[in-house]
C-alpha cells in the first residue's frame, strides 16, 4: 500500500495541539518540519502532504476567530526545507487554481522537483472560501462550475509549461558556448478562456516529467477533474462500504475516458488514535475530543453548513431544519455530517465530529487494530493507500512510524525500502511524455530568449 503523512498544521484532530504530547508553537520553526519528514522517511512514506488555503475561514465572532486559527506557512517553502533533510520522501504541497497563475504555480513546482531530484507532487484545488476572494482583490468567491472550468485550463497550461523544455534542451557546452538547444524549446502560445500564456517556462524539464498531480474534490464536478487530471486522489469516507463505492465509481470513469486504473492511486484519510490497548486508545479520543472547546466545535458545524446560526439551539437536541440557501450547490462533506444528523446525532455530538475528525475516518485501537484496517480496506478495494492524519504532531506521527508500520510489513502489505528515488516510481506512476516531443508540428520557437 501507498502512505502520505498529513502534515495538518497541528494534527488531524483540531484538539490535539493542546495534548501534553503535542508541539508546542512549532508551525514556525524549520526543526520541526525537518523532524517530521524525517520521520515520514524513517517510516518510508510515500510522502508528506501540506494542505494550505489563503484566507482564514469564516466563524462567528471575533473571540471564535480569535481562538482558533493557526500560523500557516507557504506549503512549497516549507516543502523545500525538508527536501533538504530527506533524500526519498514525497514532497506534495496545495496551490489553488482560483487564487494562483499556471506560470507562476508551473515554476514553482518545477523548481522543486529540480532541487528534491523529482519528489515533487501538486496538490491542486479551487479554494473554498469568500475571505480568500477578497485578499485577491474580489468582492465573492467564484462559483463551483466556473472555479472547475478555471481549473481546467490552469492545468493544461501548467502541463503545455512543462513540456516547453524537451530532453536535451540543455547543453551546458562550455567548447560551443551554447548553454541551451533552441530546437529543443518551444512557446506554448496559449489563448483560452481564463489565461493567455507564451511561454516557454523559465525552468527546464522536470526529472519526473511532470509533478505528481494530486486532487481531493468529491463532487460530480471533482470527481470529473480527478478523473481527467489526478495521479493520486486524497479522499475522505466514513465507513469501507463508502470508500469502496467511490473507487469503483472513480475507476468507471477512468475507463470512460481511456485510462487505466493504475494510473491513479485512490487514497482515503485516516486518524488512527493509537492505544497500548483498545480501552487506552478510547481514552485518548475522549481525552482529544474534551480538548475542543465547545464554541470552536459549534463555530465549525455552522461554517460548514452555511454559515447557519445555531447559537439558540440545545447543544444536547437535534440539529434544526437548514434553511434553503444551506442546502444550495454540492458539498459532500456537508452531506455527510447531514447523514449522521439522520442517524439521531445531537447537534454537539455533529460538531465534535466535524472539529474533531476533520472528516477524516479514525480508527481508535492498538497498532495492531490500525494495522487491520488499513489492510481490510485495501483487500476489499476500498484503498490503494492511505493519507495518514495523526491526531496530534509530531508524536502521532511516530506512533504511526513505530508501532503500525513494523506490523504492515511483517504481514507484507507494506515496503522495507523504497523503490526508487523520484516520487513516481514509488507510487508506480509513469513518467508522462512530452507533447511537444510527441508533436513536433506544435513546436515554435519563442520571440523572445
Amino acid at each position: 500500500m501507498k502512505l502520505l503523512a498529513f502534515m495538518m498544521q497541528t494534527g488531524g484532530h483540531i484538539g490535539g495541539w493542546r495534548h501534553p504530547r503535542a508541539a508546542s508553537n512549532a508551525l514556525c520553526d524549520i526543526d520541526y518540519f525537518r523532524t517530521l519528514g524525517q520521520t515520514a522517511e524513517r517510516g518510508l512514506f510515500d510522502a508528506v502532504f501540506l494542505a494550505d488555503y489563503v484566507g482564514y475561514h469564516p466563524v462567528r465572532g471575533a473571540e471564535i476567530f480569535a481562538g482558533m486559527e493557526t500560523p500557516k506557512l507557504d506549503p512549497l517553502v516549507v516543502l523545500s526545507t525538508i527536501a533538504a533533510a530527506t533524500s526519498h520522501l514525497g514532497l506534495i504541497g496545495t496551490s489553488s487554481t482560483t487564487y494562483s497563475h499556471p506560470y507562476d504555480v508551473a515554476r514553482r513546482f518545477a523548481s522543486l522537483d529540480h532541487l528534491s531530484r523529482g519528489r515533487a507532487g501538486w496538490n491542486i484545488v479551487t479554494s473554498t472560501m469568500e475571505n480568500e476572494a477578497h485578499n485577491y482583490g474580489r468582492d465573492a468567491h467564484l462559483g463551483h462550475a466556473e472555479r472547475y472550468a478555471r481549473a481546467s485550463e490552469f492545468v493544461d497550461v501548467a502541463r503545455k509549461l512543462w513540456d516547453s523544455w524537451q530532453e536535451g534542451a540543455v547543453l551546458a557546452d562550455k567548447a560551443s558556448g551554447n548553454y541551451t538547444d533552441p530546437s529543443r524549446i518551444t512557446a506554448v502560445d496559449h489563448a483560452g478562456e481564463h489565461f493567455n500564456v507564451a511561454g516557454p517556462l523559465t525552468v527546464p524539464r522536470a526529472p519526473q516529467g511532470h509533478p505528481v498531480l494530486v486532487q481531493a474534490g468529491a463532487s460530480a464536478t471533482g470527481q470529473q477533474f480527478a478523473a481527467a487530471n489526478a495521479e493520486v486522489i486524497f479522499t475522505s469516507h466514513p465507513t469501507m462500504e463508502t470508500a469502496k463505492a467511490f473507487r469503483t465509481a472513480m475507476h468507471a470513469q477512468l475507463a470512460e475516458i481511456g485510462r487505466a486504473p493504475e494510473g491513479l492511486k485512490i487514497m482515503p484519510a485516516i486518524t488512527p488514535i493509537i492505544g497500548q490497548t483498545q480501552a487506552a486508545a478510547r481514552d485518548l479520543q475522549h481525552e482529544l475530543d474534551a480538548l475542543i472547546p465547545t464554541r470552536i466545535a459549534v463555530s465549525k458545524l455552522e461554517a460548514l453548513l452555511g454559515q447557519i446560526d445555531l447559537s439558540g439551539e440545545d447543544p444536547n437536541g437535534p440539529l434544526p431544519a437548514l434553511p434553503e440557501a444551506a442546502l444550495a450547490g454540492q458539498n459532500s462533506t456537508r452531506d455527510r455530517v447531514l447523514e449522521q444528523a439522520a442517524r439521531g446525532l445531537t447537534i454537539s455530538e455533529l460538531a465534535r465530529q466535524v472539529a474533531g475528525g476533520r472528516t477524516s475516518h479514525t480508527v481508535v485501537g492498538t497498532a495492531e487494530d490500525v494495522a487491520d484496517t488499513l489492510i481490510e480496506w485495501e483487500a476489499q478495494g476500498a484503498a490503494d493507500g492511505y493519507v495518514i492524519s495523526p491526531p496530534f504532531l509530531p508524536a502521532g506521527l511516530e506512533d504511526f512510524v513505530d508501532q503500525v508500520v513494523p506490523i504492515l510489513q511483517e504481514r507484507g502489505a507494506f515496503r522495507r525500502s523504497y523503490e526508487g528515488m523520484t516520487l513516481r516510481e514509488n507510487l508506480g506512476l509513469a513518467v508522462p511524455a512530452n507533447l511537444y516531443a510527441e508533436h513536433p508540428e506544435l513546436c515554435r520557437k519563442p520571440e523572445v530568449f
